[in-house]
């Protein structure tokens, strides 16, 4: 994947955002530097991806940053962002990180639903410690549980949050993209999906015109699930994606968090020709869909949890890994260093199997 570079743009962090969170981060904004050739117009909005492919492209492999930001606190799963993981993350050979947020925990319930200005702060840190290491960046909204249960009653509250978000990133470089709702599910079906993504993209348009976003389908962003998704016409600078975490019962064996998966401890995954013929036909799907839609895709989240053996989750990981990157997808590791994790923040060491079985190592 080829090192990309960014435009010429100065971050600065607003005022009003009030006293930054405790954190070892340095909060003083950065200058971004660019080295592609710019477009003849000026403004906050100048665009190195002509259209989302481009922007795909430059995500190439990528790791997602979980367990942190998405928790009701950071800390309370266990995760907090280190200002060094991102010097980390871009020397073993990853292109992007996805940040999943958990925005509501840090808004208002109330109108006008107003996001905590030290909040702010706290991602904005994490964006320029990113940048500074040349890595693009996904903000993805995770885990609202009460707009899945209830969209209509939450429907306001969604939108006014993104129209914040939007509202306060649209001066950053392009290589700071959103991700409109990880994993749509319970109440909010497609068809409520559907009408409340398309609001949600008008809305960031207003203040991002040309900005790269991403969108999946509902039923938690499921491989199988983008017929039922309903695209905009003629947005260029739209991605979509899906999650892959197939066999179930594989992946998520021992995980408390989904009842009955400890009745799935010992499977393995043996990369028999059944198995891997299972996982290439359904990329193998996506793959026409997204060629019948002419979108890009991102594989936003594939991981296998620390329940199951070291060496199924290698043989399986670099199957899925191959596979993404067979049919031209970008994708993201669920996740650097906590259930699913490929680096020990205890030891301060990666899982060598896991990172190799990602990012395959000379020799």
């Amino acid at each position: 994947m080829r090192r990309f570079s960014f435009f010429l743009v100065t971050l600065i962090c607003l005022a009003s955002c009030g006293p930054a969170a405790d954190s070892s981060f340095n909060t003083t904004p950065v200058a971004v530097k660019s080295t592609e050739t710019s477009p003849a117009s000026s403004g906050p909005n100048l665009e190195p991806f002509p259209d989302a492919f481009k922007a795909a492209q430059a995500l190439g492999r990528g790791l997602n940053l979980g367990d942190a930001l998405e928790a009701p606190k950071e800390g309370a799963w266990g995760v907090i962002i280190e200002p060094g993981y991102f010097e980390l993350i871009k020397k073993a050979g990853f292109d992007s990180v996805r940040i999943p947020i958990r925005w509501e925990a840090h808004a208002a319930p109330d109108a006008p639903y107003t996001i905590d200005p030290p909040f702010f702060v706290r991602v904005d840190q994490l964006i320029y410690a990113a940048l500074e290491q040349d890595l693009v960046v996904i903000l993805d909204f995770h885990n609202y549980p009460e707009l899945m249960a209830n969209p209509q009653g939450h429907q306001e509250r969604y939108l006014a949050l993104w129209q914040q978000i939007a509202g306060y990133y649209k001066n950053y470089p392009s290589t700071l993209l959103f991700e409109l709702l990880n994993e749509p599910n319970d109440q909010l079906d497609a068809a409520q999906w559907n009408a409340l993504s398309g609001k949600a993209l008008n809305l960031v348009r207003q203040s991002n015109p040309s900005r790269n976003v991403i969108l999946g389908g509902a039923n938690l962003n499921g491989y199988d699930q983008l017929e039922k998704l309903e695209l905009p016409q003629d947005d260029q600078h739209l991605i979509v994606t899906f999650h892959y975490y197939n066999p179930f019962e594989f992946t998520h064996q021992g995980a408390d968090w989904v009842a009955g998966m400890d009745a799935h401890l010992g499977t393995s995954w043996e990369a028999s020709q059944a198995e891997k013929a299972a996982i290439s036909a359904h990329f193998d799907q996506v793959a026409d869909w997204a060629k019948t839609h002419d979108r890009p895709i991102l594989l936003g989240e594939f991981g296998a949890y620390s329940e199951a053996d070291m060496d199924s989750r290698v043989r399986w990981t670099s199957f899925v890994a191959r596979q993404a990157e067979k049919h031209g997808f970008a994708w993201a590791y669920w996740e650097f260093c906590s259930k699913f994790g490929i680096y020990d923040p205890d030891a301060e060491v990666w899982r060598e199997p896991l990172l190799k079985a990602l990012v395959p190592w000379p020799g």
